[in-house]
Protein backbone atom coordinates (compact mmCIF):
# COMPACT_ATOMS: atom_id res chain seq x y z
CA UNK A 1 0.00 0.00 0.00
CA UNK A 2 3.27 2.41 0.92
CA UNK A 3 4.74 1.66 -2.48
CA UNK A 4 1.44 2.74 -4.36
CA UNK A 5 0.76 6.02 -2.29
CA UNK A 6 4.35 6.61 -3.05
CA UNK A 7 3.79 5.56 -6.84
CA UNK A 8 0.85 7.44 -7.25
CA UNK A 9 2.24 10.76 -5.58
CA UNK A 10 4.93 10.85 -7.95
CA UNK A 11 3.00 9.85 -10.77
CA UNK A 12 1.19 13.45 -9.60
CA UNK A 13 3.99 15.17 -8.88
CA UNK A 14 5.01 14.73 -12.40
CA UNK A 15 1.81 14.89 -14.33
CA UNK A 16 1.86 11.38 -15.05
CA UNK A 17 -1.54 9.31 -15.39
CA UNK A 18 -1.69 5.73 -16.16
CA UNK A 19 -5.22 5.33 -14.53
CA UNK A 20 -7.28 2.75 -16.19
CA UNK A 21 -10.64 4.09 -17.54
CA UNK A 22 -13.58 1.84 -18.17
CA UNK A 23 -15.36 3.58 -20.85
CA UNK A 24 -11.90 3.35 -22.86
CA UNK A 25 -10.89 -0.15 -22.54
CA UNK A 26 -14.05 -1.15 -25.26
CA UNK A 27 -12.39 1.26 -27.78
CA UNK A 28 -10.17 -1.43 -29.72
CA UNK A 29 -8.53 1.89 -31.45
CA UNK A 30 -7.06 3.72 -28.93
CA UNK A 31 -3.65 4.63 -29.23
CA UNK A 32 -2.28 4.85 -25.19
CA UNK A 33 0.53 6.59 -23.82
CA UNK A 34 1.47 6.56 -20.27
CA UNK A 35 -0.24 10.09 -19.13
CA UNK A 36 -3.40 9.94 -21.70
CA UNK A 37 -5.55 8.43 -24.47
CA UNK A 38 -5.81 9.50 -28.03
CA UNK A 39 -8.77 7.60 -29.74
CA UNK A 40 -8.19 6.57 -33.61
CA UNK A 41 -11.89 7.51 -34.53
CA UNK A 42 -11.86 10.97 -33.06
CA UNK A 43 -10.20 14.26 -34.48
CA UNK A 44 -8.36 16.74 -31.73
CA UNK A 45 -7.96 20.71 -31.71
CA UNK A 46 -4.41 22.24 -30.50
CA UNK A 47 -6.92 23.72 -27.30
CA UNK A 48 -7.38 19.69 -26.58
CA UNK A 49 -11.12 19.59 -27.41
CA UNK A 50 -11.99 16.56 -29.59
CA UNK A 51 -14.92 15.60 -32.10
CA UNK A 52 -16.71 12.74 -33.28
CA UNK A 53 -18.46 13.25 -36.33
CA UNK A 54 -21.57 11.05 -37.27
CA UNK A 55 -23.66 11.75 -39.71
CA UNK A 56 -24.98 15.07 -39.45
CA UNK A 57 -23.98 15.57 -35.70
CA UNK A 58 -20.76 15.97 -34.05
CA UNK A 59 -20.09 15.85 -30.50
CA UNK A 60 -17.57 17.58 -28.85
CA UNK A 61 -15.49 17.13 -25.39
CA UNK A 62 -12.08 17.90 -24.01
CA UNK A 63 -9.61 15.27 -24.50
CA UNK A 64 -8.07 12.86 -22.13
CA UNK A 65 -5.20 14.44 -22.06
CA UNK A 66 -7.18 18.09 -20.82
CA UNK A 67 -8.78 16.38 -17.87
CA UNK A 68 -5.85 14.57 -16.67
CA UNK A 69 -4.04 18.13 -16.47
CA UNK A 70 -7.24 19.83 -15.17
CA UNK A 71 -7.33 17.86 -11.94
CA UNK A 72 -10.82 17.05 -10.49
CA UNK A 73 -13.71 18.76 -12.83
CA UNK A 74 -16.09 20.13 -9.94
CA UNK A 75 -18.15 22.33 -12.03
CA UNK A 76 -19.44 22.60 -15.97
CA UNK A 77 -20.46 25.45 -17.64
CA UNK A 78 -22.41 24.58 -21.13
CA UNK A 79 -24.91 27.03 -23.38
CA UNK A 80 -28.48 26.01 -24.27
CA UNK A 81 -29.77 23.72 -27.02
CA UNK A 82 -30.18 25.89 -30.16
CA UNK A 83 -27.43 28.64 -30.08
CA UNK A 84 -24.50 28.58 -31.98
CA UNK A 85 -20.86 28.13 -31.97
CA UNK A 86 -17.97 29.27 -34.12
CA UNK A 87 -14.85 27.84 -34.72
CA UNK A 88 -12.14 28.83 -32.10
CA UNK A 89 -14.76 30.61 -29.99
CA UNK A 90 -15.47 29.68 -26.28
CA UNK A 91 -18.77 28.13 -25.46
CA UNK A 92 -18.12 26.81 -22.12
CA UNK A 93 -16.17 26.56 -19.40
CA UNK A 94 -14.57 23.48 -17.00
CA UNK A 95 -13.53 24.39 -13.44
CA UNK A 96 -11.19 22.09 -11.77
CA UNK A 97 -10.12 22.40 -8.34
CA UNK A 98 -6.83 23.25 -9.85
CA UNK A 99 -8.17 26.66 -12.46
CA UNK A 100 -11.27 27.44 -14.47
CA UNK A 101 -10.81 27.07 -18.27
CA UNK A 102 -12.67 28.01 -21.25
CA UNK A 103 -13.64 25.07 -23.77
CA UNK A 104 -13.21 26.08 -27.10
CA UNK A 105 -15.15 24.86 -29.93
CA UNK A 106 -13.21 23.26 -32.85
CA UNK A 107 -15.70 23.93 -35.39
CA UNK A 108 -18.75 25.90 -36.01
CA UNK A 109 -22.36 24.87 -36.05
CA UNK A 110 -25.75 24.88 -34.75
CA UNK A 111 -25.89 23.62 -30.78
CA UNK A 112 -28.76 20.74 -30.61
CA UNK A 113 -28.19 18.70 -27.86
CA UNK A 114 -26.37 19.41 -24.55
CA UNK A 115 -25.13 16.89 -22.04
CA UNK A 116 -27.23 17.80 -18.61
CA UNK A 117 -25.89 14.76 -16.75
CA UNK A 118 -22.63 17.22 -16.45
CA UNK A 119 -24.64 19.54 -14.14
CA UNK A 120 -25.17 16.75 -11.39
CA UNK A 121 -22.14 14.97 -12.25
CA UNK A 122 -18.93 17.28 -13.45
CA UNK A 123 -16.66 14.28 -12.94
CA UNK A 124 -18.01 12.30 -15.63
CA UNK A 125 -15.08 14.53 -17.30
CA UNK A 126 -12.15 12.75 -15.78
CA UNK A 127 -14.00 9.35 -15.68
CA UNK A 128 -15.35 9.06 -19.14
CA UNK A 129 -13.75 11.91 -21.39
CA UNK A 130 -15.24 10.61 -24.51
CA UNK A 131 -18.33 8.42 -23.59
CA UNK A 132 -20.22 10.24 -21.10
CA UNK A 133 -18.38 13.07 -20.78
CA UNK A 134 -19.09 14.80 -23.68
CA UNK A 135 -20.44 18.41 -23.85
CA UNK A 136 -22.20 19.45 -26.68
CA UNK A 137 -23.79 18.33 -29.79
CA UNK A 138 -23.99 20.64 -32.68
CA UNK A 139 -25.36 20.31 -36.26
CA UNK A 140 -21.95 21.53 -38.29
CA UNK A 141 -22.23 24.54 -40.44
CA UNK A 142 -19.37 24.33 -42.32
CA UNK A 143 -17.98 20.30 -42.03
CA UNK A 144 -14.97 21.18 -44.29
CA UNK A 145 -13.34 22.51 -41.32
CA UNK A 146 -13.22 19.39 -39.47
CA UNK A 147 -10.35 18.64 -42.22
CA UNK A 148 -8.39 21.05 -40.35
CA UNK A 149 -8.32 19.62 -36.66
CA UNK A 150 -5.40 16.90 -35.97
CA UNK A 151 -5.63 13.34 -36.72
CA UNK A 152 -4.55 10.91 -33.54
CA UNK A 153 -0.79 10.65 -34.53
CA UNK A 154 -0.60 14.14 -34.82
CA UNK A 155 -2.15 15.17 -31.75
CA UNK A 156 -0.04 12.45 -29.70
CA UNK A 157 2.82 14.21 -30.96
CA UNK A 158 1.20 17.71 -30.31
CA UNK A 159 0.76 16.36 -26.27
CA UNK A 160 4.13 14.98 -25.93
CA UNK A 161 6.11 18.47 -27.48
CA UNK A 162 3.67 20.56 -25.36
CA UNK A 163 4.59 18.14 -22.25
CA UNK A 164 8.38 18.19 -23.16
CA UNK A 165 8.42 22.12 -23.52
CA UNK A 166 6.75 22.56 -19.63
Amino acid sequence: MALRIWASSTANALKISCASRPDLSLTAFALSRCFSTVLDELKYASSHEWVKHEGSVATIGITDHAQDHLGEVVFVDLPETGGKVSKDSGFGAVESVKATSDVISPISGEIVEVNSKLTETPGLINTSPYKDGWMIKIKPSNPSELDSLLGPKEYTKFCEEEDASH
